[in-house]
C-alpha cells in the first residue's frame, strides 16, 4: 500500500467506526419515550440502560489496553466490532426490559475494545504537530454519530411506531468494516514519535507512572466532567424536547440531530486545527483552550433548557459547538501525556476513569432528579460538571509535555514523560 494513502485510509476506516460505534449508543436515546411507553418504567431505569451500558464499558476497557500493548491491536479492534455489531442487530429480537439491558451489556463490552486501541492507533499514524487535528478527525465520529444516530431512531422510530427497527440500520454496516480492519496492517507502535520523546516515554512502562503523571490526570479528570456533562445531554435532550417543549419525536431528533451533525464536524475539525496552531506557541495550548471552551458552554447551556421561543435553539447550538470544539484538543493531550509502550493501557484507564465519573452516572442521575422534580432541574448537574471540567482542564496546563518547542528531558516527580512547561 502507498505510504502517503495507509496512514490516511486507516484513518477513515477507524473514524467510520467511530462513527457506527456511536450511532447504537444514540438510537436509544432517540427512541427512549418509545421504550418507556412499551415496557411501563420510569425515567431513572430509562437512564439506567445507559448507565449499565457503560459499566460493562469501562470494566472491560482494562483488560482490552492491556492486551492491546501486548497483542496485535487490529484484531481485537475487530473481534470487538463484531461482538458490539452483532448484539446491536439482535435487538432486533428482543422482547422484554431485562431483555433489552442484557444487550446494553454485551454491546458495551464489545464497544470497549474498540474505543481503547483506535486512539493509540491514529497516534502511531500521524507526527506529534498534526495530532491533534487528526484526533479531531477521528472524534468527529462522537458527534456526528451520535446526530445520525438521533435522526435514524427518531424517524424510523415514528414511522414504524417501535424502537427495534433503527436497531438493525445500525448493526449491519458494522460487520462489513470489522473485516477489512481485519486485514489492514498494523503501524508499529511509537512510529511517529520524536526521537528523543520515544525514549524518555519508553521508560514510563508501569501502571504506577500513569498515575504519577499529572498530564495524564488532568486531562482524564476534565474529559470525566465533559462526559458527565456531554452524555447526561445527550442521553436527555431528544426527551426533554418532546417532553417539555411538546415537540412531536421526528422533529425533536431531526433538529437536534442536525444541529449535532453541524458542530461534530465544523467545531470539531476548528478545534484541531487551532489547538495545534496555539501548541506551536505554547506547550499547554491543548489543556488551555479546551478550558476556556467549556467554561463558555456553561451560560449558553443554562439559555438552552431554560429559555423558550426563538432563543432556545440558537443558544442550543453555539452551547454545542464550544462542547464539541474541545475534543481534539483534549485527546491530543491525553495521548500526548504517555509514551507509546503504555499507551492502550492509558487509554484504557482513562476510559474507566471517565466513564465512573462522567456519563456512566450522569444519564441515571439526571432521571432520578427528574423523577423527583423536573426534567430541567435535572439537567443542572451538568452545567456544574461543565464549570468542573473547564477549571480542571485550565490548571491542568501547568502539568503539560513540552513536545515540540523546547529541550526534551526526563521530570521528576511524576509531573509527565517531557519537562512541564
Amino acid at each position: 500500500m502507498p505510504t502517503r494513502l495507509y496512514p490516511r485510509l486507516t484513518l477513515a476506516l477507524l473514524t467510520g467506526l467511530n462513527i457506527l460505534n456511536y450511532i447504537d449508543r444514540s438510537v436509544l436515546w432517540a427512541v427512549q419515550p418509545l421504550v418507556k411507553d412499551e415496557f411501563k418504567v420510569t425515567d431513572a431505569q430509562i437512564g439506567l440502560l445507559t448507565t449499565t451500558f457503560f459499566w460493562f464499558y469501562m470494566c472491560a476497557a482494562p483488560f482490552i489496553g492491556y492486551l492491546g500493548d501486548r497483542y496485535s491491536r487490529r484484531h481485537i479492534v475487530a473481534v470487538g466490532i463484531m461482538i458490539w455489531s452483532g448484539f446491536t442487530f439482535l435487538t432486533a429480537i428482543t422482547h422484554t426490559f431485562n431483555e433489552l439491558m442484557l444487550r446494553h451489556i454485551l454491546v458495551g463490552i464489545g464497544e470497549a475494545s474498540y474505543a481503547s486501541i483506535a486512539p493509540t492507533l491514529v497516534a502511531d499514524l500521524f507526527p506529534l504537530e498534526r495530532r491533534g487535528r487528526m484526533l479531531a478527525i477521528f472524534s468527529a465520529g462522537l458527534p456526528f454519530g451520535t446526530a445520525v444516530g438521533y435522526l435514524v431512531g427518531g424517524i424510523m422510530g415514528q414511522h414504524f411506531h417501535d424502537w427495534r427497527p433503527p436497531f438493525l440500520v445500525a448493526g449491519i454496516p458494522g460487520f462489513i468494516l470489522a473485516v477489512i480492519f481485519w486485514f489492514l496492517p498494523e503501524p508499529p507502535r511509537g512510529m511517529t514519535d520524536a526521537g528523543e520523546a520515544r525514549a524518555v516515554q519508553l521508560n514510563r512502562h508501569s501502571l504506577v507512572t500513569i498515575f504519577e503523571n499529572k498530564a495524564f490526570l488532568s486531562a482524564t479528570f476534565g474529559l470525566a466532567m465533559y462526559t458527565f456533562a456531554m452524555g447526561g445531554l445527550q442521553a436527555w435532550i431528544p426527551t426533554f424536547l418532546t417532553r417539555v417543549r411538546t415537540m412531536s419525536l421526528g422533529d425533536a431528533t431531526t433538529i437536534f440531530g442536525a444541529i449535532t451533525c453541524f458542530n461534530g464536524i465544523v467545531a470539531t475539525l476548528i478545534g484541531g486545527w487551532i489547538g495545534d496552531r496555539l501548541l506551536k506557541r505554547y506547550a499547554g495550548a491543548y489543556y488551555t483552550f479546551s478550558g476556556v471552551a467549556m467554561l463558555v458552554s456553561v451560560p449558553l447551556m443554562i439559555m438552552a433548557i431554560y429559555l423558550t421561543g426563538k432563543v432556545m435553539f440558537p443558544a442550543m447550538f453555539v452551547a454545542e459547538f464550544f462542547l464539541l470544539i474541545n475534543t481534539g484538543p483534549v485527546n491530543a493531550a491525553l495521548v500526548n501525556s504517555v509514551g507509546p509502550k503504555i499507551r492502550a493501557t492509558a487509554m484504557a484507564v482513562n476510559i474507566f476513569l471517565i466513564h465512573l465519573l462522567g456519563d456512566a452516572s450522569s444519564p441515571w442521575v439526571i432521571g432520578k432528579i427528574s423523577d423527583m422534580s423536573s426534567l430541567q432541574t435535572g439537567f443542572s448537574a451538568t452545567f456544574v460538571a461543565a464549570a468542573l471540567s473547564g477549571f480542571i482542564l485550565i490548571y491542568g496546563a501547568k502539568f503539560a509535555p513540552n513536545i515540540l518547542k523546547r529541550p526534551i528531558q526526563k521530570t521528576e516527580g511524576g509531573a509527565g514523560p517531557f519537562r512541564p512547561a
